[in-house]
């Protein structure tokens, strides 16, 4: 099987990616939780990978939805009225506004999408750096 190259708008000059990302390889490159990676770019939008553990913090985002898709493990999405359950493969977006918190009962590893320039916890001051690999 032939594999396409795509273009990435993360460099104004775009550049084509050199080849498939492997997420698998990305995620075994750091061990910090709740601190997404960069793995590519689109249409102004943010592809991360992140390892989670534990509870993250309540927050929202007042501009955009929140994309999450699990990749391995299982973590609950906890809203003020509800909570979702993400096992491998299932994917949830949080409405914009809408308060939540995702909790991860064991170290689980997300696909994050998020315009660029996103904060992780809706506050520019307490958002963790965004870190490309």
């Amino acid at each position: 099987m032939t594999r396409r190259k795509g273009w990435h708008d993360g460099d104004k000059r775009k550049k084509p990616m050199s080849d498939a990302i492997n997420l698998a390889e990305k995620l075994a490159s750091f061990d910090q939780k709740w601190s997404p990676r960069t793995v590519a770019t689109f249409n102004g939008h943010d592809v991360m990978v992140v390892k989670v553990e534990g509870e993250f913090r309540w927050h929202s985002h007042p501009d955009t939805d929140d994309f999450f898709l699990v990749l391995q493990g299982e973590i609950e999405i906890r809203l003020r009225d509800r909570v979702v359950t993400l096992r491998a493969g299932e994917i949830f977006v949080v409405p914009k506004g809408v308060e939540h918190c995702p909790v991860a009962r064991k170290e689980a590893h997300l696909l994050l999408i998020e315009p660029t320039g996103t904060s992780n916890t809706g506050d520019a001051a307490t958002a963790a750096e965004r870190n490309p690999i």
